[in-house]
């Protein structure tokens, strides 16, 4: 194999392979990552839109892995970054590279078990989900259920595709259908399945082992590195992208949670047994305990609470000692299911019990399962520095990673502060947009400042004049479910006469949702969380982002109050250190949305006069993209109303393709063409091992002139099979 040319050539050819522009930042930041690992030091990359910041850290991370035959592991947060990687960014990336580095570099996607259908649950091998699922019900009752039809549907897909990834599956399905149908890491049989080489999961994670770029998700990657699963292989280069979610991320997958109904379910699974029916009987002692407590936190564990919590545990350890099989009998899917069940409940018992230093507990009310008692941890800095930070060199980045105009809030988050703390370095690369020139920043400054009882008549008035003189083409962020919900409401009842239509959240699913309102100029899109952030919507449909209010975190949040009192005790600020950079966060992650390109132009408005007025605002404002402010009313609908008369065409979002086993995209090969591999290891993981003889009948056949389909007849193979294995040799098609 020949050397790996320089970073700046690699560079070059791959913003040409994508059909880009160099950028200065992008370079900067290409050069950074190529330094932090040389150093083995960690880096954090502040990276506006536009920047092109995965080919930045994709380029350097291919030539790491082509030089030590170690893959690079990417981390993102969103569903749709992943998908451009994988879709978009890595098949251009690596097809631009070939041809300097000797071979077409090769890349997977690996996610978690229930992201993937499993074979064995598809041909019965599980028993129903619970008494009220679809499978459970009469003919009729199926016929008319949207459970049902979903997963009718869901059947009808699982004969066609190819790699068994729930995204592939458009449009979605609910979370109901799609438990018919996987299965939790949990529940698996794992080697003892009877169909484990059929299994997607196990697919996709053997075509990871000899690739160079592993694309996974946040809490894959966390959950690979705290319980030493050792689901990805073993690496020296971890690249986490949208790095301001890996905080929240990695307290979501250790967030532990318990309610009578999961009590329930743990004892009906286990069977009927003595054990089983005593763990039964303290469902409802659960289920009275947290109904006497408050939503909230708890202090400190009530006497009932303790009393109870022991007696669940002892029960589902009893439960757990009766019906774990004998040491190499084999397990079904009933009793696989039984054991993880109660292994849940006997855990999450004992952690709260054990009332660990840093554990955070609290009681919140679900609308569906009533009081819920959660415990998590009140930070995760030291676990991240200790199981992430540790062992590799990790380049974190984010276009938000300096809030306030410095890294700190964020470094202190992941253990990069304090005592013992590993080296680290701190970059801005800028963007390559003029922001002043193509947004405006404006503050409603003469809205009263926002209540606790929605939204006062005063700012339905301006959402409303602001939407009108945008012509649509607004993406409104709420800060709760109910004020986004209220306002789309109102302005459906207000807009009726002008053909402007409001989309909420909760609508349909939010890909769907999203698409529509690209797809159409005189479209509002509303809604809260998931909109704020991995929402991008280029061009001329969303010209307005309307906020509604500064995202702070709910007073009663238990994890925010939890961090804003331990820092308060050791005298640090811990508004400022908690809820003004939460909020700042957002902000800066929401007004991203508007500029997404070097011709966007637009408004980001904010209907909360404190972003002007409060003793935080200076801090909120620097965390911003440096947008032209003003609060300017008629100045700001009048060039509303020009940019509507001036837009161009809508850049509609693009539908999500199928993918092959390891995650490339699976493209129907085009008459003439090569055919598209289904992934950079279908050749092994697509269920034919290569033999060295057809290896050599490949090297000959090519050298010959022979064309892919001929050798594909010969080998009476798949054409894509043999274009993966001609991939993975490095060897070059017949032209």
């Amino acid at each position: 194999m020949p050397a790996i040319p320089d970073l700046d050539e690699l560079v070059h050819a791959a913003v040409g392979g994508v059909g880009g522009t160099e950028r200065p930042g992008q370079v900067r930041m290409a050069r950074a990552v190529e330094r932090a690992v040389e150093r083995e030091e960690h880096l954090l990359v502040q990276a506006g839109t536009g920047t092109g910041k995965s080919l930045a850290y994709l380029v350097p991370a291919i030539a790491h892995a082509m030089c030590t035959g170690r893959p690079a592991v990417v981390a993102t947060a969103t569903l749709a970054l992943q998908a451009q990687i994988v879709d978009r960014d890595l098949p251009r990336i690596a097809d631009a590279l070939a041809p300097l580095v000797g071979r077409r570099p090769t890349f997977a996607l690996v996610k978690g078990r229930s992201n993937y259908l499993c074979q064995h649950k598809l041909v019965g091998g599980f028993p129903d989900e619970d008494a009220d699922s679809l499978l459970s019900m009469g003919s009729v009752d199926r016929e008319r259920s949207r459970t049902g039809e979903e997963v009718v549907r869901l059947r009808e897909w699982a004969e066609i595709t190819e790699s068994g990834d729930r995204d592939e599956l458009v449009p979605g399905v609910g979370h109901r259908a799609w438990r018919q149908v996987s299965v939790t890491a949990q529940e698996c049989l794992g080697s003892r399945c009877p169909m484990v080489g059929e299994c997607y999961v196990e697919l996709s994670r053997e075509a990871a082992k000899e690739v160079d770029v592993i694309v996974t998700n946040h809490s894959f990657m966390a959950i690979d590195a705290f319980e030493g699963r050792f689901m990805l292989p073993e690496h020296d280069l971890l690249v986490v992208d949208e790095a301001h979610e890996l905080t929240d991320r990695v307290t979501s997958t250790i967030t532990d949670e318990l309610t009578a109904g999961s009590v329930s379910v743990a004892a009906r699974r286990a069977g009927r047994s003595d054990a089983a029916a005593h763990l039964a009987e303290t469902t409802d002692l659960l289920s009275d305990a947290l109904a006497d407590l408050s939503e909230g936190k708890l202090a400190r564990l009530p006497e009932r609470l303790v009393t109870t919590l022991q007696l669940v545990r002892d029960a589902a350890r009893t439960t757990l000692s009766e019906i774990k099989p004998d040491k190499g009998a084999e397990v079904d899917g009933a009793t696989q299911l039984a054991l993880a069940a109660v292994q849940e409940v006997h855990d999450t018992a004992e952690r709260v019990l054990e009332e660990r230093e840093l554990d955070v507990v609290w009681i919140s009310q679900d609308q569906r399962r009533g009081s819920v008692l959660r415990v998590a941890p009140m930070s995760v800095a030291m676990l991240v520095r200790d199981k992430i930070f540790s062992e590799r060199t990790v380049v974190l980045t984010s276009a938000t990673l300096e809030l306030g105009g410095t890294f700190d809030a964020v470094a202190g988050t992941i253990g990069l502060r304090g005592a013992g703390a590993p080296a680290w370095e701190g970059l801005d690369v800028g963007s390559p947009f003029d922001y002043p020139q193509q947004a405006i920043a404006y503050v409603a400054a003469h809205l009263p400042p926002p209540g606790r009882d929605g939204a006062a008549p005063a700012v339905f008035d301006e959402i409303e004049e602001l939407v009108r003189a945008a012509g649509g083409r607004t993406l409104g962020l709420f800060s709760s479910r109910r004020a986004a919900e209220a306002a789309a409401e109102e302005m459906r009842v207000r807009l009726a006469d002008d053909d402007i239509t409001v989309l909420c959240q909760g609508d349909d699913q939010l890909p769907t949702l999203v698409r529509r309102f690209a797809s159409d100029a005189r479209t509002c899109l509303f809604g809260t969380l998931s909109l704020w952030q991995g929402v991008d919507v280029p061009g001329a449909a969303c010209q307005l982002v309307l906020i509604d209010r500064i995202p702070f975190p709910r007073p009663d949040d238990p994890l925010s109050s939890a961090r804003t009192e331990a820092i308060s005790r050791m005298g640090g600020n811990g508004f400022m250190a908690v809820s003004a950079t939460h909020a700042a966060l957002r902000l800066a992650q929401g007004a991203g949305r508007l500029v997404r390109r070097a011709d966007d132009r637009g408004v980001v408005a904010f209907l909360d006069s404190r972003m002007m007025t409060a003793r935080y605002a200076p801090f909120l404002q620097k965390s911003l993209p440096p947008f032209w402010p003003t609060s300017d009313r008629a100045l700001v609908l009048k060039a509303l109303q020009r940019l509507d008369e001036l837009a161009p065409d809508v850049v509609p979002v693009a539908t999500p393709g199928a993918r092959g086993i390891g995650g490339a995209p699976l493209v129907s090969p085009v008459a003439g063409e090569v055919p598209v591999a289904r992934s950079p290891r279908t050749a092994v993981t697509g269920g034919h091992a290569w033999s060295p003889e057809q290896d050599d009948e490949l090297r000959d056949g090519l050298g010959a002139g022979i064309s892919i389909e001929e050798l594909a007849e010969h080998l009476e193979l798949a054409p894509d099979l043999v274009t993966s294995r001609i991939n993975q040799l490095g060897l070059a098609p017949a032209g």
